[in-house]
């Protein structure tokens, strides 16, 4: 069930899969597209280490904002006081998120920090929890014991940098390039 209360989403997820990123015919009906995503998110799947499903991004400090940027293009008229502001094409945004950075979390060699400007498109899931799941701690948990809603994009990690802080935790910024649309929201009932 989708989110029906104000809340916070403290316990907001955002995972990166490890398998095949979806066919454009499995992406073209929106019943096909949410089983095709879904499936690459098992409840038992994530982790660290080799043959996992899926990989969480740990730690995170803020979230930017998630979903289709708008189509509005400002244009200037002559003669007028204001811009007109007519129906253009949006950019593929890109996403940069901050974490709490951990060294070995992104350590070439780990998981994360191989796929991080790899070249390869991946699909994320960012899940917007506002309440605990139940076994939630260093794998994803279980998402489906609590109200969420879950969005996917196709993208690629392209970039990671740190900044040391000399009175508070090390940050990094992870910089994500978006390959489709968003697709979502979907959830799962609880």
């Amino acid at each position: 069930m989708h989110i029906n209360s104000i809340g916070a989403g403290m316990y907001s997820d955002l995972s990166v899969a490890d398998g095949t990123v979806p066919t454009d015919t499995q992406l073209a009906l929106p019943a096909t597209a949410e089983a095709a995503f879904k499936a690459l998110f098992p409840a038992n799947g994530a982790g660290t280490g080799e043959n996992e499903d899926y990989f969480r991004v740990k730690d995170v400090r803020e979230f930017p904002a998630m979903g289709t940027p708008p189509n509005i293009v400002n244009v200037p008229v002559f003669g007028q006081a204001s811009s007109q502001q007519i129906q253009g094409q949006s950019d593929a945004p890109s996403i940069e998120l901050q974490i709490n950075y951990v060294a070995a979390d992104w350590a070439s060699g780990s998981d994360l920090g191989d796929m991080v400007g790899d070249g390869v498109s991946r699909v994320f899931r960012f899940t917007l929890l506002n309440s605990k799941p139940d076994s939630y701690g260093n794998v994803t948990g279980e998402i489906a014991t609590v109200q969420n809603s879950q969005y996917y994009w196709i993208g690629k990690i392209e970039a990671i940098q740190v900044t040391p802080n000399l009175t508070d935790a090390n940050t990094a910024t992870i910089s994500i390039t978006i390959q489709s649309d968003f697709y979502g929201a979907y959830t799962v009932n609880p």
